[in-house]
């Protein structure tokens, strides 16, 4: 993330283990903006995950820290566009520690399905 540029404002975490693990990673490395945690992030679907981005979404960019399959189909679902590469690297599936960067015209708080574009998808892997 801090080789692209990517700090967030805010980082909405999952309450779980896992995902509070991931990251203090990420924070050992980079800024994670304000972080607010929500034990709903466990169990909410994607829409419910487009919901609190909405709800957070004044505070300019996010990180979310969540879980699959809820991770991989709210990317998939509000990316109607993007950089060819990431696009073919999602259909590939989302793995632990990716990072779909999508990027939205105006405030997230009107972040809707089909109204991203997928600038990037960063895996482990990826340098």
């Amino acid at each position: 993330m801090r080789a692209h540029g990517y700090v967030p404002d805010l980082t909405l975490c999952s309450g779980a283990l896992r995902a509070r693990e991931t990251l203090g990673g990420i924070a050992s490395h980079t800024d994670t903006g304000r972080v607010l945690y929500f034990d709903k992030l466990y169990s909410e679907d994607a829409a419910g995950y487009l919901e609190i981005i909405r709800d957070h979404g004044g505070y300019g960019s996010l990180l979310v820290i969540g879980h699959n399959p809820m991770m991989e189909d709210l990317a998939m679902a509000v990316s109607s566009d993007g950089d060819e590469g990431a696009r073919a690297t999602l259909e590939h599936g989302f793995p632990t520690s990716g990072l779909a960067v999508v990027r939205f015209d105006g405030s997230l708080t009107n972040a809707a399905p089909g109204k991203g574009y997928l600038e990037a998808f960063l895996t482990p892997v990826t340098v």
